[in-house]
């Protein structure tokens, strides 16, 4: 009797110890779930435990099979290559992994996919910029969170500083009632870095909040709120590296997951190389496998491992969270070919979807390599549906604060747009005067607020996807020769104890006060303008720096007066501009909401910009 319950409790004891195997032995499981329903019905699962390579696997699911399962020289991770059949229901499938009579089962949870289209971003939308850590504070009890290197530190301006996801969620009437109609936000995944984390771009769990912004719910509601609210959500990723404190440099599932070299190798950061037909072959090698910086390992994209596990952790992301759009970041520095099967596989699952590059070139050609539909003489396809238009950018930078020349001033405007014959597409192109890297354009423009409404004007009037960064609206300042941080302020009133609160028109100065309400009135004229959407555009060669265009279609015209002169008015006249006028006799400017009786001709301040829907 002794014996016999001795037995049962040993056998209990081993029952036990076998159900708690899977803590042990399997510490994680990525992608955490997937869908039924999508178009590609393979799903690979990266599991990592200690020695999980030594068991066998299978799952006697209904619908769902296991294909093949690949092995590393790290006896820690197995990739299981599964696939989702039509007959497959969701639920909560075990995998059950043997060695022995030893056994290990792992339920894996599969869902519905949703049938929602996807909206994503187009010509109508004006993007909002947002730095998770520099917006707003809407959580102060996760500004220090537990096992995280940083807490916060205000007065560091490469410090955390507590923005969050709440913080964001809290002002996004702001947002609405600014008339954007999407915000992208920097990255906003776990960056657990010793220093330098608040930025976002050195990833340590690709499929996790940083705790310091909130949960991975804490984003899907943020997601479902802006919805609510008829607002767009654009993620941002990073595929070219990872941060050097992340969770897999410590045990790398292979040797070859990342690029190694016997010595710290910075890239040359000259993706030109990628373009370039006579480029040495050496530089193209730096380019694509030097890390980013001492702290940002170069992921491996060229491995197929590597490929599945940052394609399907996108897929995850959207599924998860219904996302608008990803912004992706660096995107000429990873494998060419990687990115473009990445792009058209994301594409091809969730048609609409909106992804845009960062393409950082100053030349229009390099940039319209990368474009969605370019025929490139070395057959590359890149399959991206949208670029960030940094020659745009750096031509606003100049064009209203220096003279007028062929190749200097507003001419800059005329010529950066003249150049789009090199996209098959331009009116994709996300535009913008300045975002997270770049001077704050009210700094780098003299901190003049009349060139700020210029320059603003034409962002919302030509062609493309404008994108504005939080804080541009209140003329906010920064010079990047003093550090990344300096132009990544914090939002005033977005913490609590702040001396003013730049989220009422209250708590402006008055010349803040004056461009906000600026760019607040032409952002929501933007919104319901058609023309200003999808109409054609027609270019005037810029004389005495004045230059003109319009914003036409079957139905309206807009006629885009910029009179860059410092002191000198300017006449427009029916007979310089008379082919856009044509079967019109008035118009309505819209910044003064003034008449115009007359179009015969008409003066022009200096230094303004006039907007006049032509009346008929």
């Amino acid at each position: 009797m002794k014996k016999s319950l001795l037995f049962s409790v040993l056998a209990l004891l081993l029952t036990v110890m076998l159900q708690a195997q899977p803590l042990q032995r399997i510490e994680r499981v990525e992608p955490p779930s997937w869908w039924i329903g999508m178009k590609n019905p393979e799903l690979q699962l990266m599991v990592y435990g200690k020695g999980i390579s030594g068991y066998d696997v299978s799952t006697s699911y209904p619908g769902l099979s296991i294909s093949t399962v690949v092995k590393t020289e790290n006896p820690n991770y197995l990739f299981i290559n599964l696939k989702i059949d039509d007959g497959c229901n969701p639920g909560n499938p075990s995998i059950v992994f043997t060695r022995g009579k030893e056994k290990i089962s792992y339920n894996y949870t599969l869902l519905q996919k949703s049938t929602e289209p996807q909206k994503g971003f187009n010509t109508s939308d004006v993007i909002y910029l947002v730095m998770p850590d520099r917006f707003s504070n809407g959580d102060p009890s996760n500004d220090k969170v537990e096992g995280m290197y940083e807490g916060p530190d205000r007065q560091n301006p490469n410090g955390r500083h507590g923005g969050d996801l709440k913080g964001i969620s809290d002002h996004l009437s702001y947002m609405k009632d600014l008339g954007v109609t999407g915000i992208w936000l920097n990255p906003f995944l776990e960056n657990n870095q010793k220093q330098t984390s608040y930025h976002g771009y050195a990833i340590t769990n690709f499929y996790r909040v940083d705790p310091r912004y909130g949960t991975n719910d804490e984003f899907r509601q943020l997601v479902t709120t802006a919805h609510s609210k008829g607002m767009k959500v654009m993620m941002d990723m990073i595929f070219n590296h990872c941060g050097s404190e992340h969770w897999m440099m410590k045990d790398l599932p292979c040797k070859d997951w990342i690029h190694q070299f016997n010595t710290f190798t910075r890239t040359n950061y000259t993706a030109s190389t990628y373009i370039d037909p006579y480029a040495a072959d050496c530089d193209k090698e730096i380019m694509e496998k030097g890390w980013f910086d001492t702290t940002m390992p170069d992921l491996n994209q060229s491995n197929p491992l590597v490929e599945n596990y940052l394609t399907q952790n996108s897929l995850w992301w959207i599924g998860f969270s219904s996302l608008d759009g990803i912004r992706m970041d660096t995107y000429p520095f990873p494998e060419k070919n990687m990115m473009s099967r990445w792009a058209k596989r994301v594409t091809d699952e969730y048609p609409g979807f909106f992804i845009v590059g960062e393409v950082w070139y100053k030349h229009e050609s390099f940039v319209s390599y990368w474009s969605l539909g370019k025929k490139n003489t070395d057959g590359y396809e890149s399959n991206l549906p949208s670029v960030m238009d940094f020659p745009f950018t750096f031509a606003t930078h100049r064009a209203f604060v220096e003279p007028q020349g062929d190749v200097s001033g507003i001419s800059l405007l005329y010529n950066v747009l003249a150049q789009d014959f090199l996209y098959p597409n331009p009116f994709t192109n996300v535009i913008f005067l300045d975002n997270h890297d770049l001077t704050r354009y009210f700094t780098q423009t003299g901190k003049r607020p009349e060139v700020y409404k210029m320059a603003m004007t034409f962002l919302l009037t030509t062609r493309g996807i404008p994108q504005i960064y939080y804080g541009t609206e209140i003329l906010t300042q920064g010079d990047k020769n003093m550090g990344d941080g300096y132009i990544r302020t914090d939002f005033p009133g977005g913490w609590p104890g702040d001396t003013r609160n730049c989220f009422t028109t209250d708590g402006m100065t008055n010349t803040e006060k004056e461009a906000y309400l600026f760019t607040r009135n032409l952002l929501n004229w933007r919104k319901d303008k058609e023309v200003i959407h999808t109409g054609k555009l027609k270019q005037f060669i810029p004389e005495n720096n004045l230059y003109v265009y319009s914003r036409y279609n079957d139905n309206e015209a807009v006629l885009v007066v910029l009179n860059n002169s410092e002191n000198e008015s300017r006449v427009i006249t029916r007979e310089r501009y008379g082919e856009v006028m044509e079967g019109f006799s008035s118009g309505y400017e819209v910044i003064s909401g003034k008449n115009i009786s007359d179009l015969t001709s008409f003066t022009i301040a200096p230094k303004t910009a006039m907007i006049i829907e032509l009346k008929k």
